[in-house]
C-alpha cells in the first residue's frame, strides 16, 4: 500500500464521516424538532419508549446523539429515568439502520434493476437533485432535503474511496496478521472501543468495518467481537455530555453504558461456549458489509429483549453508582430554566421550541405580576407585595438565562422561521422584564400608601380602575400576538397604547383640579402619577412587542418609522381602532 493509498483512504474516511454528519443535521433540521418533542410525550410504557428510541435513532441516524438528548431530557426534568431507559435501548437499535444503508454496496449484480439499488449507481443522481435543491430553490425544506441527499452522496463516495483503498490490503500478509489478532475476542472488543470512542460513531466505526471488508480478510471471527466493542465505545459521548449535569443524568448515562457492557458480556460468553460446543461453520468465513450488518442487528435486539424486563436493575445499578447526595432542591423557576440545556443547542429547532416555552413561562410571570401589583391598590397585602417581588426575580432570572441561551443558539444553523423567532424572542424578553419592573414599581407605592394610611378618593380610584383595566387589557393583547406571532391582532395594540397614553394626561390634569378643590393632597398626587407613569410605561414595552412581531419578519426594525406611518392622519383604519378604544375606556 504506497502513499497515494494511504491518502485516498484519509481522504475517504474524511469525506465518510463529513457525509455522515452533514445528512445527520439536514435529517433534524427537516424534523424541525418534531422527533425531539416525540420523546417528550413518552409514557411510562416501555415497549413505546424502545419503539420512539428506534425510531427517531434511524431518522437522526445516530444513538449518540440520541442518547445525549435523553441526557438533557433527564436533566431538565422532561423525562424520568425509568422512561430514559428504554429509549436509549431503542437508540441501540435504531442506528443500526446505517449499517444497513451502507451494505447497499455490496450489491452484486448484471440486472439493470437491481444494479439501481447500488450506492454508486444512485449516489450520483441524489448529489445532482441535492444540489439543484441547494442553488434553486427557495423553500427552506427543500434546501434542507438538498443537504440530506448530498450528505448521503458524500457518505457513500467516502465508503467507496475507503473500500478502493483499503482493497490491496488483502495481499498484505502484515495487514492480515493484525486482523488474526483480533479474532481474539477480548483483543477485538478492545480495539472497537478504542475506535468507536475516538470517533463517537458506532455507525461510522462500523461502516469503516464494513469497508475494510472488501479486503477479504476480515472474517467473523474478527468482525464479531470487534462490533461488540464498537457498542461499548458508542457510550463515550454520551458521558462527555453527563459531565456537569444533575444526578439523574448521569444515571441515564450509566443506564447506557451497563446496557453495552452487560449485554455484550453475555452475548459474547454466550455466542463463544455455543461455539466452543456447536464450532459455528461461518466463523472462518470472510465477512461482507451485509453480514456486519446481520451481527450488529442481532446484537442489539438480542440485548433489548434479553436487558428490558430487567430495566429496573438497571436503574437500580446506575443509582448505586452514582449514589444520592444531599442537594439543595430547585426552585420551580429554576427548574424551567432547566430547559435550557446546553445538550440542546446540537438539535437547534428543538432548543427554539425549549426556548419558546420558557419565554412564554416568563412572559406570564410577568403578567401575573403587573395583575398581583394592581390588586395591591385597593387591598395591600405584605404577603401578595413579597409575591410580586418573587415574580419580578424569576423574571430577571428568565432574562439572564433565555439572553445567554439565544446568543449561544443564534450562532446554530437555522431555518428563516426559527431565524425569525429567536430575533423576537431577544427583543422581547427584555421588554416582558421592564414590565415586572414597573410592576414592583406599583406595588411599592401600593406599599407606600399603606404604610402612610393614605387613601384615594372615590374618583380617583374609579378612574385609576380605567387605566389599569385598558393596560391589563393592552398586555394580554400583546402577549397573545407574541404566543401566536399574530400580526393582523398586532395592529390593535398601538391604538390602544395611545388612548393610554391620553388616559394618563387626562388623570394628571383631574387630579390637578381635585389639588386645586382642596380634595386631595400633593403627596397623594405624587404616588398617583408614579402609578399612572408606570401603567403608561408598561403599555409602551407592549407596543414594543406588537412592534416586533410586526417587523421582525420582514427584516425591517425601525420602530419610529413604522408608528409615524400607523399614526397618520389618513390611516383609517388606526383611527376607527382608536376610536373604538377610547369608547371602551371612558373616564368616569
Amino acid at each position: 500500500m504506497d502513499f497515494f493509498s494511504i491518502l485516498s483512504l484519509i481522504g475517504g474516511l474524511a469525506l465518510f464521516l463529513y457525509g455522515m454528519n452533514v445528512m445527520g443535521d439536514g435529517l433534524a433540521k427537516v424534523s424541525g424538532g418534531k422527533m425531539e418533542r416525540i420523546l417528550e410525550t413518552l409514557t411510562s410504557n416501555p415497549l413505546k419508549a424502545v419503539g420512539l428510541g428506534a425510531a427517531v435513532t434511524a431518522v437522526i441516524q445516530s444513538s449518540s446523539a440520541t442518547t445525549v438528548m435523553v441526557v438533557g431530557f433527564v436533566n431538565s426534568g422532561i423525562m424520568k429515568l425509568s422512561q430514559a431507559v428504554g429509549v436509549i435501548m431503542g437508540a441501540n437499535i435504531g442506528t443500526t439502520i446505517t449499517s444497513w444503508i451502507l451494505s447497499l454496496s455490496g450489491i452484486e449484480s448484471d440486472n439493470f434493476f437491481i444494479q439501481l439499488f447500488k450506492p454508486s449507481t444512485f449516489s450520483p443522481v441524489l448529489a445532482i437533485v441535492g444540489v439543484a435543491f441547494l442553488m434553486f430553490a427557495k423553500s427552506e425544506k427543500k434546501k434542507d432535503i438538498g443537504m440530506i441527499f448530498i450528505g448521503f452522496a458524500v457518505l457513500m463516495f467516502g465508503m467507496e474511496s475507503m473500500s478502493g483503498a483499503v482493497k490491496p490490503l488483502a495481499d498484505v500478509p502484515e495487514f492480515t496478521g493484525i486482523l488474526t489478532q483480533f479474532s481474539n475476542p477480548i483483543l477485538g472488543m478492545i480495539a472497537g472501543t478504542i475506535l468507536t470512542a475516538v470517533i463517537q460513531s458506532s455507525s461510522a466505526s462500523v461502516g469503516i468495518l464494513q469497508a475494510l471488508c472488501v479486503t477479504g480478510a476480515v472474517s467473523f471471527d474478527v468482525a464479531i467481537p470487534i462490533i461488540m466493542g464498537q457498542n461499548i465505545g458508542t457510550c463515550v459521548t454520551a458521558l462527555l455530555s453527563a459531565v456537569g449535569a444533575n444526578k439523574n443524568a448521569k444515571r441515564a448515562a450509566m443506564v447506557h453504558l451497563y446496557f453495552n457492557v452487560i449485554g455484550t458480556v453475555i452475548f459474547m460468553v454466550l455466542f463463544y461456549t455455543l461455539n466452543s460446543f456447536i464450532h459455528f461453520g461461518f466463523m472462518g468465513h470472510a465477512a461482507n458489509a451485509a453480514g456486519i450488518a446481520v451481527v450488529h442487528t442481532t446484537f442489539n435486539v438480542f440485548a433489548t429483549l434479553l436487558l428490558l424486563p430487567f430495566s429496573r436493575v438497571l436503574e437500580k445499578l446506575a443509582t448505586l453508582t452514582i449514589r444520592d447526595k444531599e442537594e439543595a432542591k430547585p426552585a420551580v423557576q429554576d427548574v424551567q430554566t432547566q430547559l435550557l440545556d446546553v445538550r440542546f443547542l446540537d438539535k437547534p429547532a428543538f432548543a427554539m421550541e425549549q426556548s419558546r416555552h420558557v419565554v412564554d413561562n416568563m412572559a406570564r410571570e410577568a403578567q401575573d405580576s403587573l395583575h398581583t401589583a394592581l390588586s395591591l391598590i385597593d387591598r395591600y397585602d405584605d404577603k401578595m407585595a413579597e409575591e410580586v417581588m418573587t415574580l419580578e426575580d424569576h423574571v430577571d432570572r428568565y432574562e439572564d438565562a433565555l439572553g445567554t441561551y439565544l446568543v449561544k443558539l443564534s450562532q446554530k444553523d437555522l431555518n428563516q422561521k426559527d431565524s425569525h423567532d429567536l430575533s423576537i424572542m431577544l427583543h422581547c424578553i427584555g421588554d416582558f422584564e421592564r414590565i415586572s419592573d414597573h410592576a414592583v414599581n406599583i406595588m411599592q407605592s401600593a406599599k407606600e400608601m399603606n404604610a402612610k394610611n393614605m387613601k384615594f378618593s372615590d374618583k380617583a380610584l374609579q378612574e385609576l380602575h380605567v387605566i389599569a383595566k385598558a393596560v391589563e387589557d393592552i398586555f394580554d393583547s400583546a402577549y397573545k400576538v407574541f404566543a401566536g406571532q399574530d400580526q393582523e391582532m398586532a395592529k390593535s395594540v398601538e391604538p390602544l397604547e395611545q388612548v393610554i397614553d391620553e388616559l394618563n394626561m387626562e388623570l394628571k390634569s383631574r387630579h390637578i383640579r381635585r389639588l386645586r378643590e382642596g380634595k386631595c393632597t400633593i403627596e397623594q398626587g405624587f404616588v398617583l402619577s408614579d402609578i399612572t407613569t408606570s401603567l403608561e410605561r408598561i403599555a409602551d414595552h407592549c407596543s414594543n412587542i406588537a412592534v416586533c412581531i410586526t417587523q421582525v419578519p420582514e427584516d425591517a426594525f425601525d420602530t419610529h418609522s413604522y408608528l409615524e406611518h400607523m399614526k397618520r392622519e389618513d390611516n383609517s383604519e388606526f383611527q376607527r381602532v382608536m376610536e373604538e378604544s377610547r369608547s371602551r375606556y371612558q373616564l368616569p
